[in-house]
C-alpha cells in the first residue's frame, strides 16, 4: 500500500522519536530488548527503516517483557501510552504496543473491534520453548490458534490470505466465526489460555519463539543474547547478538536482497492523524 513520500517519512520520524523514548526507559531500568522483524532487517540492510516500512518492531525475552509492562506505564513520557492484552479493552493482539496519545492509525479491523489505535511501536515477547519437541510444537501451534481466535473474537474483518471468490468465502467464514466466538467466550479466557500455553517452557531452555507471530518459529536463545547496538537512522539501537543468522532464519538466504515491488508491503491505515 502506498503513502505519499512526505507522509511516510513524517510517520517514520514520529516512530523514531518514540523509539528513542522507549530506549531511554529500557536503558534506565536495565531492560534488554532488540529491534525485531522488519526493523532488524532495516537496520542491517538499510541503516534505518526499510524505505517503504511504516512501523517499528521490538522484541524482549519474557522476563524483560513483563518487567517492561510493569515499569512502562509510569516510566514512559506522558505522550506515550502502553496497551497490552491483560489490561486493555477491545485489544486483540497477544503482545503489547506503545502508542502516541492524540494520534490516529485506524485500520478497519481495529475500528470494528472498538479500539482507537494510534501511531504505535509493537513490543513482542519471546517465550522459552519446552525441551521436549512435542511440547515446543504444541506451544507454537496452540498459541498461534489462540492469537487467531482473539482476532476473530474482537472483529469480523480480519486479513485473509486470498483475493477474489476464495477471499470472499474466507471473509464470510470469519464473520460467522466472530459471531460464534462473541457469544461463547471472552477476551480474558482467550488471553489466559494463550498465556498458560506460552509459559510451558522454562527460562533455562536453549530455544525460544515469538508465539504471537502469524507463523511462530523456534530460534536458539544464543542468537539474541547478549544484544549489540548498531546504527539505525540517527542513533544506535540493540539488535540480536547474531542478527545476520536471525535474519536468514526469518527471511531466508536472500534476506539481504530487495523484494520485487509487488511484495513491498506495509500497514497503511484508513485514517492517519499526527
Amino acid at each position: 500500500m502506498q503513502y505519499d513520500p512526505e507522509t511516510l517519512r513524517r510517520l517514520q520520524l514520529a516512530l523514531l522519536e518514540m523509539l528513542h523514548e522507549i530506549d531511554d526507559v529500557c536503558r534506565k531500568h536495565d531492560i534488554t530488548y532488540f529491534l525485531d522483524s522488519g526493523s532488524a532487517l532495516g537496520a542491517v540492510r538499510h541503516g534505518g527503516f526499510i524505505p517503504w516500512d511504516d512501523d517499528i518492531d521490538l522484541g524482549m525475552m519474557r522476563e524483560d517483557y513483563e518487567r517492561f509492562l510493569a515499569i512502562a506505564p509510569k516510566a514512559l513520557p506522558k505522550d506515550l501510552q502502553l496497551v497490552e492484552p491483560a489490561t486493555t479493552e477491545h485489544y486483540s493482539p497477544m503482545f503489547a504496543k506503545v502508542m502516541k496519545r492524540g494520534t490516529k492509525f485506524y485500520a478497519k479491523e481495529t475500528t470494528e473491534a472498538g479500539f482507537d489505535l494510534g501511531i504505535f511501536i509493537d513490543i513482542f515477547p519471546f517465550d522459552y520453548l519446552g525441551p521436549d519437541p512435542v511440547v515446543a510444537r504444541k506451544q507454537m501451534g496452540v498459541c498461534r490458534r489462540w492469537q487467531k481466535i482473539s482476532y476473530l473474537y474482537h472483529a469480523p474483518s480480519v486479513v485473509v490470505p486470498h483475493q477474489g471468490a476464495l477471499g470472499a468465502l474466507e471473509r464470510g467464514a470469519c464473520r460467522v466465526a466472530h459471531n460464534v466466538l462473541s457469544r461463547t467466550t471472552s477476551a480474558d479466557t482467550i488471553y489466559r489460555n494463550y498465556l498458560s500455553t506460552a509459559k510451558l517452557g522454562q527460562s533455562g531452555s536453549d530455544e525460544c519463539a515469538c508465539l504471537s507471530y502469524p507463523k511462530p518459529r523456534p530460534y536458539p536463545k544464543a542468537i539474541f543474547l547478549p544484544t549489540r547496538r548498531i546504527p539505525f537512522e540517527d542513533g544506535e539501537f540493540p539488535v540480536a547478538a547474531n542478527v545476520e543468522a536471525y535474519l536468514e532464519r526469518s527471511y531466508g538466504p536472500d534476506w539481504n536482497q530487495l523484494p520485487p515491488p509487488e511484495k513491498r508491503r506495509n500497514h497503511k491505515p484508513e485514517i492517519l492523524e499526527f
